[in-house]
């Protein structure tokens, strides 16, 4: 993860957003009213559901369908880039026209026929950045306590983003607790950054850690260009933690 993001980022990424929504999503959430989604190989996609099973994902920048049926196994799969949300929708076999909603911010659907622009290269930077941060957030579970109570990753389709939750005062009960996650980029940010959410006003310790309304951030420059990205990002999550943590 080197060097300045490709200047078809912006578009891919929205482009990107709209099929996890009205596409991915959908798909889960018409099969079982459930929507969250889950980092997979080379991109993001659904867990298994229904029968079969079945599993809807996005790697790199196809789209893919299956299905494991015994004794009748299939992928269906389309090029995102050029193709419609129409189109996509129907290699998922999902219904644009039936309502969904991921959460306030759900991204509209727009014309469903209008062509995605979805730059291969921009598509890797948003799907590698999906993997650091997932895989980061399993290194810093591994070293949390039990009692900590973390969520599951999940990434989250109304947002974008790859998160989970945890408590930082196990002893205490509510809402002390914090999101840990990284967005690929959104209307507050353009660029990919890293973020610690505490779910209350505690902004304890070093107060240039706490540089953002809801917490910290760390961007895409401070991690693309550090020795090890994946160190940094770790580090960045257990900073917050012990800061919170006292």
């Amino acid at each position: 993860m080197t060097g300045p993001l490709p200047s078809s980022y912006d578009t891919t990424r929205e482009g990107l957003h709209q099929v996890a929504v009205h596409v991915v999503a959908r798909a889960r959430a018409q099969a079982t009213g459930r929507f969250g989604l889950r980092v997979t190989a080379g991109g993001f996609g659904t867990p298994e559901f229904g029968t079969g099973p079945q599993r809807v994902r996005v790697s790199g920048s196809s789209l893919l369908a299956e299905s494991g049926a015994a004794g009748g196994a299939t992928t269906r799969a389309a090029i995102l880039d050029g193709s419609s949300l129409r189109e996509a929708a129907r290699i998922a076999e999902v219904d644009l026209a039936a309502g969904l909603s991921v959460g306030d911010d759900t991204p509209p659907l727009g014309d469903v026929d209008r062509r995605l622009s979805i730059d291969r290269t921009a598509a890797a930077v948003v799907t590698g950045w999906f993997t650091l941060v997932a895989e980061s957030l399993d290194a810093v579970v591994a070293e949390l306590d039990a009692s900590a109570a973390p969520t599951m990753v999940q990434l989250w389709p109304e947002h974008f983003d790859v998160a989970l939750d945890v408590a930082f005062d196990p002893a205490a009960a509510g809402e002390r607790r914090v999101n840990l996650g990284g967005s690929p980029g959104d209307g507050w940010r353009a660029e990919p950054y890293l973020y610690v959410g505490p779910w209350t006003a505690d902004r304890p310790g070093d107060p240039a850690f706490w540089n953002a309304p809801f917490g910290a951030v760390l961007g895409y420059e401070a991690v693309a260009s550090s020795d090890d990205a994946r160190a940094t990002t770790v580090a960045f999550f257990r900073r917050g933690l012990a800061l919170l943590s006292g």
